[in-house]
């Protein structure tokens, strides 16, 4: 390029050095020519010196200036040479903003403009250039690179700048033209639309109607928003017109907004016949009597269709919720609005969702329809797999609720049944019938766990765990589940690490896992259990979750049964489902172990693949931090004197308890087993009776026994005011839900412990007599 030279150069000259190293120049110099005329020997030599080092640092300091400036002068030359073979007009300014070259369509596009401002030279082709290109400069302060689009009278303008050194690099993509021409063959009234509805450009057909240029789309239509496929009223020149807007997405969030005519003519005549075929979106034409006349091939393709398909509309799509045919009867005779619905293909053989809107049209043959297709398979996939979610998330809480009840009623049933078997000895008729009312009670209050472990609201007893320890004492129990027909494999990763589980309710789900696969294989074959460890260095997003970046211990269980259905594995781990015959399963179990997991802070998924097998994968988080001590129990307080007696004689029982509990069968078992270990039982049904009777100074209480959730103010709240008078009081927290449901209230509660219903009365007066003592 012959302005390269003359550019280097500009970009290189010593104007453009830093100020400090002249300025320490200059320094340097008047201190020597002081040091010459200094009478004093020792202070000429200090000046002397001090002149040396500004001489030194200035020297420095200009050498690097140089050093920068011949770099940004060779990157000035690259972009020159990169920009003469820019087909986009470029320029280069220089450090006051004047341009210093331009390539070959710069200057055809705006002829020579060597010396001008940049913002002069462009504002031929951009509306406020002088504040698009102080937009740019300024973002230039902070970054490389600045970019706008900026929407012109042609169209749309794209406008780059690229800092080099002391000089920008200035290129304009004329991405207006692009959109022009792309409706221009059709002979459709046509516009590019930007997210905001500002008209970007439009075509030769659409400024023939409108008879002026538009810049808003609501100066387009006359009812807003535009609804693709629905019949609007464009303001033309000559008075409103009804057309059928056609809208299809393009790059950038922009559409192109086809305003398909219905005119009164024959079909093979009409304009809008002519751009069937042409418009870029899936069209079909459909008769009076709901049957399809014609297709364009993208309406072919979306469907797969051929060229000669009819039939009725409801040959081809389904799932409407009600008959396609009367849905389409219903548009032809103008009995319901215009509106999009969603439906399935029927042809294809994978599950397709399409969105269809219905537009009647009238020609001289009589009325007919317009539909617009699109296809809303990913749209529909996404809404499923929320609805999903939700109903996951309702079920959960729908559990937990039935659960907490439940618990309440267990709690009753078993407590009330250990008090009538204290009255009975083990050789008493009725003592086999109460020990099986208790035995069932049981079984109740474990099914009643399950659903509380897939509602995530048990109680779990977290801790750090090896696999490699406990999978090697759970493998001799698996062994006998599976029989001998089947082979347990266990395979860990040699340099496995540890995580923080609950090891009860993990063994809990890998039993449940190992059981479902051995039920998988009738005939037998193989179960291989593995542990690994993997680093996701970016987020998994599988089904509807993310797994985030970290380590994770990873469990796998395989088996080689009959594999689940795919549509059956959305549902799997939704309580009370199941894919086995009546009476062999209560559809709970893996449910259950995903709720455990997923109250662990970890993800299981599943993979199956019909007569292959099917594989189960937990997520654990890797649990690296230093072991955790237990920490002893505190020593009990020493008693004051004049409760000395007291203290000692505790064990026998003579405490005051506080119990209050809102289910009165459950208040009335608790209150009877206290009193059968010699405690005082002082019993409320709410929160507030409690504060009540504690305003009897006179009161003495060692103990409060309180539920959690009760109605009007809950457990932890009232304890907390009551602790504000009575703050040697120690507190049981007991309830149906898991304790970290409501952690943040009673753990910073002093002296405090939590017993979980439903609990049985030795239970109760255990944890009452380690409190108290």
């Amino acid at each position: 390029m012959s302005q390269e030279a003359d550019v280097g150069a500009g970009l290189l000259t010593g104007a453009d050095l830093p100020v400090q190293p002249i300025a320490l120049v200059a320094l340097g110099v008047a201190a020597i020519l002081a040091g010459l005329f200094f009478p004093h020997d020792g202070w000429r030599l200090v000046l002397i010196s001090g002149a040396a080092g500004c001489f030194s640092a200035g020297a420095l300091m200009a050498a690097r200036g140089l050093l920068r400036l011949r770099q940004s002068g060779l990157e000035a030359r690259t972009a020159l040479e990169m920009m003469e073979h820019d087909p986009a007009p470029c320029f280069c300014t220089g450090p006051g903003g004047a341009i210093v070259a331009s390539n070959e369509a710069a200057t055809r596009r705006f002829g020579e403009r060597r010396g001008q401002p940049i913002a002069r030279a462009i504002s031929g082709m951009l509306p406020n250039s002088a504040a698009v290109v102080f937009r740019h400069e300024t973002a230039l302060v902070r970054r490389k690179v600045a970019s706008e689009t900026v929407v012109a009278p042609r169209g749309a303008v794209k406008l780059t700048a690229y800092r080099l050194g002391p000089g920008i690099l200035w290129r304009l993509d004329d991405t207006g033209v692009v959109a022009h021409h792309a409706g221009e063959g059709i002979g459709l009234p046509m516009m590019v639309v930007s997210p905001s509805d500002t008209i970007l450009s439009m075509n030769a057909a659409m400024r023939d109607v409108l008879g002026r240029r538009a810049t808003s789309l609501d100066e387009v239509f006359d009812n807003m928003p535009v609804v693709p496929g629905r019949r609007s009223r464009l303001i033309s020149a000559e008075g409103p017109i009804e057309v059928i807007p056609v809208v299809v997405p393009a790059r950038d969030g922009r559409r192109e907004v086809y305003a398909v005519p219905g005119l009164a003519e024959p079909p093979a005549a009409s304009v809008a016949a002519r751009a069937f075929e042409s418009l870029p979106v899936a069209l079909l034409h459909i008769g009076s009597d709901g049957r399809l006349l014609a297709s364009n091939r993208h309406a072919q393709r979306l469907l797969g269709l051929s060229p000669e398909a009819g039939g009725p509309l409801s040959s081809i799509v389904e799932g409407l919720g009600r008959p396609v045919n009367d849905w389409v009867m219903d548009t032809l005779a103008e009995r319901i609005p215009d509106r999009s619905e969603v439906v399935r293909a029927r042809r294809k053989d994978a599950e397709q969702f399409l969105q269809i809107t219905l537009s009647r049209i009238t020609d001289a043959t009589g009325p007919s329809l317009l539909a617009v297709l699109h296809d809303a398979t990913e749209l529909k996939t996404m809404e499923r797999q929320f609805v999903q979610s939700q109903k996951m998330q309702a079920i959960g809480e729908l559990a937990g609720g039935v659960a907490h009840d439940f618990n309440n009623l267990l709690t009753a049933i078993s407590g009330h049944c250990d008090l009538l078997m204290l009255r009975h000895d083990p050789g008493d008729p009725d003592y086999a019938d109460l020990v099986q009312i208790n035995q069932n009670a049981n079984r109740a209050a474990a099914l009643v766990g399950q659903l509380l472990a897939f509602s995530r609201k048990q109680t779990l007893e977290p801790e750090t765990i090896d696999l490699r320890d406990t999978m090697g004492e759970l493998v001799h129990l698996l062994n006998r589940l599976v029989g001998e027909k089947i082979t347990l494999t266990l395979s860990h990763d040699p340099g496995l690490l540890p995580i923080r589980a609950d090891r009860r309710q993990l063994d809990q789900v890998i039993m449940n896992l190992v059981v479902n696969a051995r039920d998988a294989m009738p005939g037998g074959g193989e179960i291989r259990v593995e542990t690994r460890v993997v680093h996701l260095s970016e987020p998994l997003h599988r089904d509807r979750a993310e797994v985030p970046v970290g380590r994770y211990v990873t469990i796998r269980v395989r088996d080689q049964g009959h594999g689940i259905p795919p549509d059956k594995l959305t549902r799997i781990f939704e309580p009370f489902w199941t894919t086995k015959r009546a009476g062999e399963g209560t559809g709970l179990g893996l449910s259950m172990a995903y709720g455990i997991v997923k109250q662990t802070g970890g993800y299981i998924f599943v993979d199956s693949v019909v007569d292959v097998g099917s594989t189960f994968t937990i997520y654990c988080p890797v649990h690296d931090h230093p072991v955790e001590r237990p920490v002893s129990a505190p020593e009990a307080a020493t008693p004051r004197p004049d409760e000395g007696e007291a203290a000692v004689a505790a064990p026998r029982g003579n405490a005051v308890v506080l119990l209050v509990e809102d289910e009165a069968p459950v208040r009335a078992f608790a209150s009877r087993a206290l009193r059968l270990k010699g405690h005082t039982v002082i019993e409320a049904g709410s929160a507030e009776e409690a504060l009540e009777r504690l305003q009897d100074p006179s009161l003495k209480v060692d103990l409060f026994v309180t539920d959690v959730i009760m109605p009007g103010m809950d457990g932890p709240s009232w304890v907390r005011a009551a602790l504000e008078q009575r703050p040697d009081v120690k507190v049981v927290f007991v309830s149906g839900y898991a304790e970290e449901q409501f952690e943040d209230g009673s753990m910073s509660i002093p002296n405090s412990v939590f017993l979980p219903k439903p609990f049985s009365l030795t239970d109760l007066t255990e944890t009452v007599q380690r409190q108290l003592h």
